[in-house]
């Protein structure tokens, strides 16, 4: 998950096996039960949107591919394109959108790249948006400092060399969910740590919001776990806020999920979030806290918000009102999720285990009250 937390630090490998999802294991079985396999063998499906006549869109980003399936769970290739990243997609009537890029994060060696594709219902494609281009210009969290803020010199020195004890926000862009409204596209772009807008027509692209820092105070424990000196219990580390998706609120507020930079895994807690963000004014608030690696998400239109969290215990319904998770659909490596009327649609098994075929899958189940 390097490309997706395009800058993280500590990053810690991801757990080769996934305990089975804690609370009532009666409930649990009986969610199980209820879902539908749509497909599956698919590679790193780690997007999912809906298509028409009751298909779903799946970006199989490791492919450079987006895929459509059916609802009798026929596949069949939208867009394919080895040589970039395809992320999140969204439709508005019959014309699909999606972010594309190259280059993200320290480990990808290609020239910054990244921008929005429409693929019209005669297959006619046009780019648009240049987002890397937008980051290079304006760097949208170049005025933001992580890390450590108090850490002795004596502690300092002790750190490995490749855990930067303080810096500001770096030159990067990975657009990863989108979400349409109207004439403008919402971007999460988890390398800018930003939202970003795109307008369709002008394709300008501006940014809307940068999220703010998210800092942990290690305790001894997490310290001695990730094989870092003692001495950093009791200071606080300012992570960068990675955002994975976007989705317009039924109260006009853009909601986002944020994976914190640094170990994605439980090494450090559940330290995911969702913000509202006001697309007029950038103004930034926290909805919900304490999410493990939530890393796609959509709402009802009761403005409750549901999130895939990719290394806790599959789909969990934040509350409107309060903000209480309740998991609603079981499973394990969960990327993404997209509700439609009833029925929730959900991407498992999304990262393919070592030496193993692809296997990630599509999955549905009805949406109780």
């Amino acid at each position: 998950m390097a490309a997706v937390a395009a800058a993280s630090l500590l990053l810690s490998a991801s757990p080769a096996g996934h305990a089975a999802p804690a609370g009532n294991p009666a409930s649990q079985t009986t969610a199980k039960a209820a879902q539908t396999v749509l497909a599956k063998g698919l590679l790193s499906p780690l997007h999912l949107s809906d298509g028409e006549d009751g298909s779903v869109l799946v970006s199989e980003e490791f492919k450079g591919q987006l895929t459509k399936i059916a609802r009798n769970g026929s596949k069949s290739v939208v867009y394919r394109n080895a040589a970039w990243d395809v992320a999140g997609s969204d439709r508005r009537g019959r014309t699909i959108y999606l972010a594309e890029s190259q280059g993200a994060g320290p480990m990808d060696p290609r020239p910054l790249a990244g921008h929005i594709r429409s693929i019209d219902p005669g297959g006619k494609q046009r780019t648009f948006g240049n987002l890397a281009a937008l980051e290079t210009k304006h760097n949208a969290d170049g005025g933001t400092r992580y890390g450590f803020r108090d850490l002795p010199a004596a502690c300092v020195a002790k750190l490995p060399k490749d855990v930067p004890v303080s810096y500001k926000g770096q030159i990067d862009s990975h657009p990863y969910g989108i979400e349409v409204y109207g004439s403008t596209i919402y971007v999460a772009d988890a390398g800018a740590n930003a939202i970003v807008s795109v307008d369709v027509k002008s394709g300008k692209a501006e940014t809307v919001a940068v999220l703010p820092a998210r800092p942990h105070t290690f305790t001894a424990k997490e310290a001695a776990a990730l094989k870092l000196p003692g001495c950093i219990a009791g200071h606080a580390y300012r992570f960068e806020p990675v955002p994975t998706d976007v989705e317009r609120g039924p109260d006009g507020w853009l909601y986002v999920s944020v994976l914190p930079g640094g170990p994605e895994d439980p090494a450090l807690g559940a330290r995911g979030a969702v913000y509202k963000v006001n697309p007029h004014n950038g103004r930034v608030k926290l909805f919900a806290d304490h999410l493990m690696s939530p890393t796609g998400l959509d709402m009802d239109d009761d403005g409750n918000v549901y999130v895939a969290s990719l290394f806790g215990k599959g789909v969990l319904r934040l509350s409107a009102h309060s903000g209480k998770q309740t998991v609603v659909l079981p499973g394990m490596l969960t990327a993404d999720v997209d509700i439609r009327g009833e029925t929730i649609y959900a991407t498992v098994n999304s990262l393919p285990a070592p030496n193993a075929a692809p296997d990630g899958r599509v999955v549905k189940m009805p949406l109780d009250d």
